[in-house]
């Protein structure tokens, strides 16, 4: 579904993505680690088509993102870190302006945004201004507006930033639920969400994939816990 050959992105001669390539299958949750500045978000973006890479290729559904990046953005839900809404919006106006851009039928717009706000339990705030909203219900009507166009492609930054544990976990519930039929990638910098979503981890640091297997087989990569084998994968240190 997502095929990444050789990637390379760099800034003003610095290089934020140095080499990157994974294959990702329907079915298949990544979770996308790194440190901060690990060059997560960066490919991330690249996927979507909203930043272009400096070298390498990207496909979706075997579609070059370069050449036929708004086909492909119909077919991906993206979620990114601080995504932007409009405050003075409400939730429920919100969702349906997103509903509209995406193209969902008018005789079918109604139902996908009950079923969003279902999914991420939002009625409590439905009709509140975006702006009076906390942070953590903030995060949930940005999942919302990712996943009203059911999208086969789920791209989301830290999905669970500022969420209560509760929330956390309906969150994961969800993911779980849809991933079934859909390519899930999360960046993500909780390892016990990795543990529990997740068919794949990818590690990535200063640009470069350091690690790409399953969670349990970066559980029993090292003999320490779990946060100390990711430690020690980054800064390249071995038991």
């Amino acid at each position: 579904m997502i095929e990444i050959k050789n990637l390379h992105k760099k800034y003003d001669g610095l290089t934020v993505v140095d080499n990157l390539s994974l294959s990702i299958n329907t079915g298949e949750v990544l979770g996308f680690l790194g440190p901060n500045g690990a060059g997560k978000s960066t490919t991330m973006k690249m996927v979507t088509g909203f930043i272009s890479p400096t070298s390498g290729e990207i496909k979706v559904k075997g579609l070059s993102v370069k050449d036929h990046v708004y086909e492909i953005k119909k077919h991906i839900g993206y979620l990114p870190e601080g995504a932007p809404q409009y405050g003075e919006m409400t939730a429920y106006d919100f969702l349906l302006f997103i509903a509209k851009i995406r193209g969902i039928e008018k005789n079918n717009i109604k139902n996908s945004i009950e079923s969003v706000i279902e999914n991420l339990s939002l009625h409590d705030v439905v009709n509140k201004r975006i702006e009076h909203l906390s942070k953590g219900f903030k995060r949930r009507v940005g999942i919302a507006q990712a996943i009203i166009h059911d999208p086969e492609i789920l791209i989301m930054d830290e999905p669970t930033d500022g969420l209560d544990p509760n929330q956390k976990y309906d969150v994961r519930e969800l993911i779980k639920k849809i991933s079934k039929n859909k390519t899930i990638i999360i960046s993500t910098h909780i390892l016990e969400e990795v543990e529990a979503v997740c068919t794949r981890a990818a590690i990535i640091a200063k640009g470069k994939l350091l690690f790409d297997d399953t969670p349990s087989k970066l559980q029993s990569s090292s003999t320490g816990s779990l946060d100390d084998t990711f430690r020690k994968i980054t800064l390249g240190e071995s038991d």
